[in-house]
């Protein structure tokens, strides 16, 4: 590479091609043998669920953008047409690619294992009488059949709702021909599970409507079928500054969001051609923006599959989570924390310490206020609930944030009902999302005193995420800490700044100088010979002054390695700028989640957990909070088992090359095939590391010192 300064666009990724390399990631674990059947069709249903929220938000906003008659350039030097021209090949080889896996891989794999989506080619007599049945009982009433003409216009069909498009010929006018619409109706499941013997079988409801057709079409001719389903332009335009009612406003956009400008159309690969290009028309779509598909449009509905087949020996092996024990000392977690914080990783801790710390403070009488931030929880919450009940007795106050992408609607049930039990409830700031996690709780307790306690976590207070998402949370009575949360409240509740938050990092107040100034600091460090070391491990990493900040220390002799599940558009490797960078991203069996920043400071050790990633809207259009680890032990665990286990990890992780590659550790940079992955005890897979030591099984990480593997090893008790 010529000499670049750090404003040289070589040295910064695509965010979106970035994006859909991570997407790749997501297919390569469909494709994997090594994983068991059903998780690679699970794979494979997640890549395609995560390119539907592409097109909706990403693909959807540049296209706006270009739309709107804006074409600069990005950090990268792309101007917006130049991203999308690059990315209209690229989506379309990704389809190409994720059907490729479920033709001639994964369907042809579950089928002899007994697990079948049959065609209606495919069925025996017994299945076809369930069929029939089925139409008739099930489906036909809840159909209702379009024939577009001018006393019918084309239906309103919402975003990505299945339809099937028909090619129609009067018998009495044969010469001319009509476009039918069906849209499938969303209260059935689109993959119907159908009568068998001793296998799994399914078949596709969108099979059932076409086939079924003939009974809604009577007076015609069905000359050609074909389901599709569009993909609509799903962000919100909020003009905040002039809402009456942010919740209003927001339930206003949402009912918009269906009826957004498409952006994608995708088809049946054998459709005929005057289907697709009248349904292309109707949908104001460009050429580029129809995907024939060569299978189920979809692929996301074969979740259905994983959820539904109960074949244990084709899904990873089930492990229970390690309950919060406390020590003998304690009777409740109160006075645990009375004597030090108590860290948990998730899933291999139970998440249900933090429901139990919310629930149990809504009972307890000793509890005088609770304070709560909700981004995404799951419908059937405990957490709300308990805020609930704990207003009758109580001061509670709930910062809910309206504006968490596609939660919206739940998220406004939430405000309303906890509104009308008597919660404080506030929707965070103007231009602002509420994205910290932060639990606080007031008690009086037995001996006196009245303390606040903490839950400070990085990922949202949602059981069912919990169980497959990794996720750090943090319960302390550190009165510094927990006054600083109160704060962060009053910020949430008020706008009422502070000059410091001191310990907590929080944005867009202070977080991005401050994490700036550490990483500078060890650059500073470095160049005084002291010790220095960075390693981050985040979900993306996009912010172009924390880059070039990272781009000088590494200048500088700081060793860092960074652990990026999805975007990273750091370059690493470069010489002279970013040799002494290494990027990760691992993939596996649970979401990456959580986000660790570790600085060695001149041998006194920093770590700090929270919800914040490096991207400009965490930093600036975000309330996050990054909370220090002030006990050692925690800073231990955290260093020696969490990091070192995603450092060693050589079965998951994939390693970013400068040429934008990301290959396994095991693979050769050269692209030389023959290279195969480790086995047997050179074999490290970190997830499956922390489900050892969550079970209390003896467990190693290799390539470390012994002192490390100490540290490591399971069961380790305080």
């Amino acid at each position: 590479m010529a000499r670049v300064t750090l404003e040289s666009p070589q040295l910064y990724l695509n965010r979106d091609t970035s994006w859909l390399a991570f997407n790749r990631r997501v297919l390569e674990e469909a494709q994997d043998q090594s994983n068991p059947l059903l998780e690679r069709l699970k794979f494979l249903a997640i890549s395609a669920s995560n390119l539907d929220e592409f097109f909706e938000i990403r693909l959807a906003s540049l296209v706006q953008q270009i739309e709107d008659g804006y074409n600069e350039a990005g950090p990268d030097g792309l101007t917006l047409i130049e991203k999308r021209d690059l990315l209209k090949e690229a989506t379309h080889q990704f389809v190409e690619n994720q059907y490729e896996c479920w033709n001639e891989s994964l369907r042809p794999a579950l089928h002899e294992q007994g697990v079948r989506v049959l065609g209606l080619h495919e069925l025996g007599a017994e299945a076809r009488r369930f069929v029939d049945e089925y139409c008739e009982k099930e489906l036909d009433p809840l159909l209702t059949p379009v024939t577009v003409d001018p006393a019918h216009p084309f239906p309103r069909v919402i975003n990505k709702a299945l339809c099937v498009g028909f090619l129609l010929r009067r018998r009495r006018r044969s010469a001319l021909t009509y476009t039918g619409v069906v849209s499938v109706p969303r209260a059935l499941p689109r993959l119907v599970r159908l009568p068998s013997d001793g296998t799994n079988d399914f078949i596709f409801l969108a099979d059932l409507v076409a086939h079924h057709a003939i009974r809604m079409y009577r007076g015609y001719d069905i000359v050609s079928s074909a389901p599709f389903r569009v993909t609509r332009n799903s962000n919100l335009y909020l003009a905040e500054e002039e809402a009456r009612s942010l919740l209003e406003s927001v339930r206003t956009e949402l009912h918009n969001r269906r009826k957004g400008d498409a952006v994608r159309m995708e088809i049946e690969s054998d459709a005929d051609p005057e289907i697709i290009e009248r349904l292309r028309t109707v949908f104001e779509l460009d050429s580029w923006q129809v995907f024939p598909v060569n299978g189920p449009v979809n692929l996301s509905r074969l979740m259905n599959v994983y959820e539904q087949v109960k074949r244990p020996d084709l899904k990873y092996r089930a492990y229970t989570p390690r309950e919060l024990r406390l020590t003998a000392k304690s009777t409740d977690l109160f006075e645990e924390l009375r004597r030090h914080d108590v860290l948990l990783h998730h899933p291999f801790d139970s998440y249900d310490a933090v429901v139990s710390f919310i629930e149990s403070a809504a009972q307890d009488d000793r509890v005088l206020s609770m304070k709560q931030t909700l981004y995404r929880t799951n419908e059937h919450s405990l957490i709300v609930p308990s805020l609930i009940e704990a207003a009758s007795r109580k001061e509670v106050t709930a910062v809910v944030e309206l504006k968490a992408r596609f939660d919206e609607a739940s998220n406004i049930r939430w405000a309303r009902d906890l509104e009308d039990a008597g919660v404080q409830v506030f929707h965070g700031l103007v231009g602002l999302k509420t994205h910290c996690k932060l639990s606080l709780l007031v008690r009086h307790d037995p001996d006196g005193v009245t303390r606040s306690y903490c839950h400070i976590g990085t990922g949202n207070y949602n059981a069912a995420t919990a169980r497959i998402y990794t996720d750090l949370s943090l319960f302390t009575a550190d009165p510094e800490v927990t006054r600083a949360v109160h704060d962060v409240f009053s910020f949430l509740t008020a706008y009422a700044e502070n000059p410091s938050y001191d310990p907590l990092l929080v944005a867009p107040l202070d977080l991005a100088e401050k994490i700036i100034a550490m990483i500078e600091r060890e650059a500073e460090h470095a160049r005084q010979g002291k010790e220095a070391r960075i390693i981050a491990k985040m979900n993306a990493l996009l912010d172009k002054k924390v880059i070039q900040a990272l781009y000088r220390a590494s200048q500088a002799g700081v060793e860092i390695d960074l652990l990026v599940r999805g975007i990273c558009a750091l370059r690493p490797g470069v010489r002279g700028v970013s040799n002494r960078i290494r990027v990760r991203s691992i993939v596996g069996r649970f979401l990456e989640h959580s986000r660790i920043y570790y600085f060695a400071n001149g041998g006194d050790e920093e770590i700090y957990i929270g919800s914040a990633d490096w991207m400009p809207r965490n930093l600036y259009e975000r309330v996050e909070v990054l909370v220090p680890l002030r006990d050692e032990l925690l800073r231990q665990r955290v260093r020696h088992e969490i990091l070192d286990a995603y450092l060693a990890d050589n079965l998951k992780s994939r390693i970013l090359l400068p040429d934008t590659r990301y290959i396994r550790p095991w693979q050769s940079s050269r692209g030389k095939r023959g290279h195969k992955p480790p086995a047997g005890p050179s074999a490290f897979n970190a997830q499956e590391f922390l489900i050892q030591v969550a079970e209390g099984k003896p467990a190693m990480i290799p390539s470390v010192s012994s002192s490390t593997k100490r540290r490591a090893l399971a069961g380790k008790e305080r």
